[in-house]
């Protein structure tokens, strides 16, 4: 799969939140975008995940065949989207069965998050980071070429985020490809930085670092 963005320009409530970005990622490759909050982060991994429409600009993907960007693609959002009286498997189940597509067992994911135990357990009963675990483990019960990952390591401890790391590598591995927002670094090799400044921050940058792109 290959991704493309060209020119893409967002306004929201009458705002311009970025405009002329673009960037394009092949097999295996990562993208991590990095700015103050706010800038637009989230908001453009909103739009490549079809929930938000540009102003302007286009997402395209090629090697897909027949399918839709949409069902070539996963999400994990700053809210796990769990259900808390389910189950961490039933949630995980229903996520599976949702996309359509069941290639591993819900234990099988939580088994390689460190969540085994929680496997019948309520998700209401779990910390923060056991949630957001299972929020991960969505990833890995339905297999899809393209990772959107809005701020993934929060609410992880260090042991979870070298595990999340080794996700990501595998997954890149395999041909798959990463997007993350964040605020910090994601043990992502080789990864590119697409860093979206405010629209006053930009003349108060100089100079361009040759590994960076600004927008």
């Amino acid at each position: 799969m290959r991704l493309t963005a060209e020119d893409l320009a967002v306004r929201r409530s009458g705002r311009r939140i970025f405009s002329n970005l673009s960037f394009a990622l092949g097999p295996g490759e990562a993208l991590m975008v990095t700015g103050r909050n706010g800038a637009g982060k989230s908001t453009l991994l909103a739009v490549l995940a079809g929930r938000l429409k540009p102003e302007s600009g286009t997402v395209t993907a090629s090697g897909i065949g027949e399918a839709t960007l949409s069902e070539c693609l996963h999400v994990v959002g700053h809210r796990d989207g769990l259900k808390s009286p389910l189950t961490a498997e039933e949630n995980l189940a229903f996520a599976r069965d949702l996309l359509g597509a069941p290639t591993a067992s819900p234990r099988a994911a939580l088994d390689a998050l460190g969540l085994g135990h929680a496997l019948r357990l309520p998700v209401a009963y779990l910390s923060a980071g056991q949630r957001r675990r299972v929020a991960l483990a969505r990833l890995l019960v339905c297999r899809r070429p393209l990772w959107l990952l809005d701020e993934p390591t929060a609410a992880l401890d260090a042991a979870s985020q070298d595990v999340l790391a080794g996700m990501m590598a595998r997954h890149r591995a395999e041909g798959g490809l990463v997007i993350a927002a964040t605020h910090q670094a994601l043990g992502l090799a080789d990864a590119r930085e697409l860093r979206i400044e405010a629209p006053d921050a930009k003349a108060a940058r100089p100079a361009v670092a040759a590994d960076e792109v600004w927008w």
